[in-house]
């Protein structure tokens, strides 16, 4: 059985971390709703965060790709093609990643980013906090 993709970053309405259970072979955060533990499919609240981060992509591709190759130091026309191409594919890319999981380190380091899913007793994503780059204006 596998983690679900965001555990111990979903939390509720009232800041509380979501549990994570499994029922059979599917996962679940429990949300403690005063007392009554509501189990909710933890690919259903995935699925919601992956397509909010999709939204915030879609559009950006040139600009991410950049970006992206600048932070790698590999800021040339090739690396960037490659990173076209998986932000072109991002479906694709997105489906791998709720077969595979994020590796429990890698959700530890979003968590010290800032990065939190909330979400409210039926399991739509409320909010999603991201960390952010910092801004270079009014550094001087």
């Amino acid at each position: 059985m596998s983690e679900p993709l965001f555990a111990g970053l979903v939390m509720d309405e009232k800041d509380q971390v979501v549990d994570v259970a499994h029922i059979g072979n599917e996962a679940m955060y429990v949300v403690n709703d005063a007392g009554f533990h509501r189990h909710i499919p933890a690919e259903h609240v995935d699925r919601q965060v992956l397509a909010l981060m999709k939204e915030q992509i879609t559009g950006h591709e040139d600009l991410i790709s950049e970006q992206t190759a600048k932070m790698l130091g590999q800021d040339d026309i090739f690396s960037r093609a490659i990173i076209d191409n998986q932000l072109k594919n991002i479906d694709q890319q997105l489906e791998q990643l709720l077969k595979t999981g994020i590796p429990e380190a890698g959700r530890a380091y979003m968590g010290m980013m800032g990065f939190k899913v909330v979400i409210n007793f039926h399991g739509d994503v409320i909010r999603l906090d991201q960390p952010s780059a910092a801004s270079d204006e009014g550094d001087e």
